[in-house]
């Protein structure tokens, strides 16, 4: 990894992971994925390793990463399905090429070519992106509680009760400014 650059938050889901790649929203963005070869370091710790990536590759994947914020922060309030974001989400899953294989422990992964490009592994983003949007999988998506986040992420506790995208950030942060804000009234309550 290159060390100038904010650590990735990893997640269980490829499409909320990904989009996770611009936190903090509503406050001071941080941009995780900012040059393309950090898109291609992002790709190959999820498992979709390609060898490069040109500036409108990267472009591109910010406009699917966008695209399916929009349409699972729809999904999570139970609104409509922005129709550009949708739009976005089925072109790119339809222009790649990747193969669902199935791991000695019972996983789905997916297999890109050795001759795979950005737009193959962005499919597989897309692909994702559609069977959580869809709700074909077991679990729910919220909205993290952080109001300078409010990401979109895939609940699969068992109550579906969750209100943070990431307890190690977002949560603990909650808390801390929780607590401090409860230790000055205590103090102001002494004196």
């Amino acid at each position: 990894m290159r060390a100038a650059f904010p650590d990735f938050r990893l997640g269980n889901v490829l499409a909320t992971s990904f989009t996770g790649t611009l936190s903090e929203r509503h406050g001071d963005a941080v941009e995780r994925i900012p040059t393309p070869h950090r898109l291609v370091d992002w790709l190959a710790v999820n498992g979709l390793a390609v060898d490069s990536c040109t500036t409108a590759q990267l472009e591109l994947a910010w406009e699917l990463r966008e695209s399916i914020h929009a349409a699972a922060t729809a999904a999570a309030i139970h609104d409509a399905l922005p129709a550009s974001a949708v739009q976005v989400i089925n072109d790119c899953s339809a222009q790649g090429r990747a193969a669902a294989i199935l791991t000695l422990e019972g996983k789905r992964r997916w297999r890109l070519s050795s001759a795979s490009c950005v737009e193959d592994a962005l499919s597989v983003i897309a692909a994702d992106a559609i069977s959580i949007i869809a709700g074909e999988r077991d679990g729910k998506l919220a909205l993290c509680a952080s109001p300078t986040c409010q990401a979109a992420f895939f609940d699969t506790s068992q109550s579906r009760t969750r209100k943070w995208c990431d307890m190690n950030t977002c949560g603990n942060r909650q808390k801390k400014a929780r607590f401090n804000a409860n230790q000055r009234k205590n103090l102001r309550s002494a004196e």
